[in-house]
């Protein structure tokens, strides 16, 4: 098993209004990918950030192998999304471990 963790960075400038709408699109379209990628094992979106935190979302998800992460990456549906994420972040940070 794969974990893939990633944490980003909202873009400056946006009202509180603009960040939670990005935030629930970015979280509905990620958490969306669930039984529609194969070896995609488990997937959820934190948004729900405590103030001493500087990062304003995190992905946790699982897979059954990196080959299933590779072919997620790649796969038309999680790049649709991930082009939504990346014109509203600014910074990313990604962790992959075996589990």
């Amino acid at each position: 098993m794969v974990r893939h963790i990633i944490i980003w960075t909202l873009n400056k400038g946006m009202t509180d209004e603009e960040k939670t709408k990005a935030l629930l699109k970015a979280k509905r379209g990620l958490e969306g990918l669930k039984n529609r990628i194969e070896g995609l094992e488990s997937i959820k979106v934190h948004i729900d950030i405590l103030d001493s935190s500087n990062g304003d979302m995190m992905l946790e998800s699982t897979f059954t192998d990196e080959a299933a992460l590779k072919a997620y990456q790649t796969h038309p549906d999680h790049l649709e999304v991930a082009k939504y994420i990346k014109s509203i972040t600014s910074d990313r940070k990604c962790i992959d471990l075996l589990i």
